[in-house]
């Protein structure tokens, strides 16, 4: 493919530059073909099904919470039946099939309405952390120079501190609340983001296509906003999805520190592994149910995030 070749304009018009440029994309493999070549991809992955299952399962179940759950997410149904050396366990009360916690709540119920808490954490922290690291990006691979290396200082700063540890400040400072976890997760989630998108733009600043934008006269605006976003998105969305994964995680490590505020009885997968430590010893089901909707949830966003990112690698595509 030239860039300095043009095809003549029909009928001795002018050059339509747009629909040259979308000729140029389309034959590099973007646009359209690519998109529907990775769906094509993902529906005859196996791993993709069983990751979109999970998910999906996952995301019923916080949805429709209220028409699920046996009982309110406050409530305290079985708190006669709790004493201090016994806590009724699964199967042992017909009403409750996966037992009671300690201050007498259902824990099914906990659980279904724990799912919407943490699925909500997960992806608000999610967006939160791809809208800011894609702002970040965007600016950088799209002025470079000084402004570029100023970005990218911050960004590193960002990045030489642990995630979890950045995350655990940032919530300690905002006080005790959903919402500062949700912040803090996000923001420890903006640097990986921006360095991707950073990275995958200035890969296609290189591209013949943009050097056909080039000589037809094309403002840089243009061609950043209409041709090397849309092209550089892609391994953004793939780390949007696996980080789904990694912030589920994190939200819920940051409820068991106490960072997540709220009643004790709250309904959240993390709160529920805090105030299961006391009673490992006569209850361990209050820390492997909750533990186990934690670790399948993030396993279906991995699976799903792995599968779209194999579906959308050049490397695979051309097998």
């Amino acid at each position: 493919m030239s860039s300095s070749v043009l095809p003549p304009a029909p009928s001795g018009g002018p050059v339509d530059d747009t629909a040259i440029i979308d000729k140029e994309m389309l034959s590099a493999g973007s646009g359209g073909g690519f998109w529907r070549d990775t769906f094509r991809r993902l529906r005859r992955n196996p791993t993709a099904w069983i990751g979109a299952a999970i998910v999906a399962v996952f995301v019923f179940v916080a949805v429709f919470a209220p028409w699920l759950a046996p009982y309110p997410e406050l409530a305290l149904p079985g708190a006669k039946y709790i004493t201090p050396t016994h806590i009724p366990g699964p199967g042992e009360l017909p009403q409750f099939p996966l037992g009671l916690d300690r201050f007498g709540g259902d824990v099914l119920s906990k659980l279904i309405w724990g799912a919407r808490a943490s699925l909500m954490i997960g992806v608000v922290s999610t967006a939160f952390g791809l809208a800011g690291g894609m702002l970040l990006g965007l600016i950088a691979g799209a002025f470079g120079g000084a402004v570029d290396n100023f970005v990218m200082r911050v960004v590193d700063i960002l990045l030489s501190v642990p995630s979890l540890l950045l995350a655990v400040s940032i919530a300690a400072i905002l006080g005790q609340s959903p919402m500062a976890i949700m912040i803090a997760v996000g923001v420890a989630q903006v640097p990986i983001f921006a360095r991707l998108l950073r990275a995958s733009m200035l890969q296609q600043r290189s591209a013949d296509y943009v050097l056909s934008a080039q000589t037809l006269g094309l403002g840089r605006g243009k061609i950043t906003m209409s041709h090397v976003l849309p092209n550089a998105i892609g391994p953004v969305i793939v780390q949007g999805t696996l980080s789904l994964a990694t912030a589920v995680i994190d939200a819920a490590a940051l409820s068991f520190l106490g960072l997540g505020g709220g009643r004790p009885e709250t309904a959240e997968w993390g709160r529920m592994l805090t105030y299961a430590q006391a009673d490992l010893a006569i209850a361990p089901w209050l820390a492997f149910l909750p533990g186990i909707c934690i670790s399948v949830t993030a396993l279906g966003f991995t699976l799903f995030g792995e599968a779209l990112r194999e579906a959308m690698d050049p490397r695979t595509r051309a097998r």
